[in-house]
């Protein structure tokens, strides 16, 4: 399933929950999907982490003022 679709789903649940309210399948769903989406967002947070290049090394006295 495809993230537009989990949080169209997500988004589904949540006016029913507020109109009608949910059986217990789908605030199991609910729960199911959201982990999803916030898994996706970890590891999406992760990626753009692991691709920064720091390019500039500090110069000494850089580092000295640091201090």
């Amino acid at each position: 399933m495809d993230i537009d679709n989990v949080i169209l789903r997500i988004n589904e649940l949540a006016q029913k929950k507020k109109t009608v309210g949910l059986n217990e399948d789908e605030m199991q769903e609910r729960a199911r999907l959201r982990e999803h989406y916030l898994q996706n967002i970890r590891n999406n947070f992760k990626q753009q982490l692991d691709s920064i290049e720091f390019t500039d090394e500090l110069s000494s006295s850089d580092q000295d003022s640091n201090k």
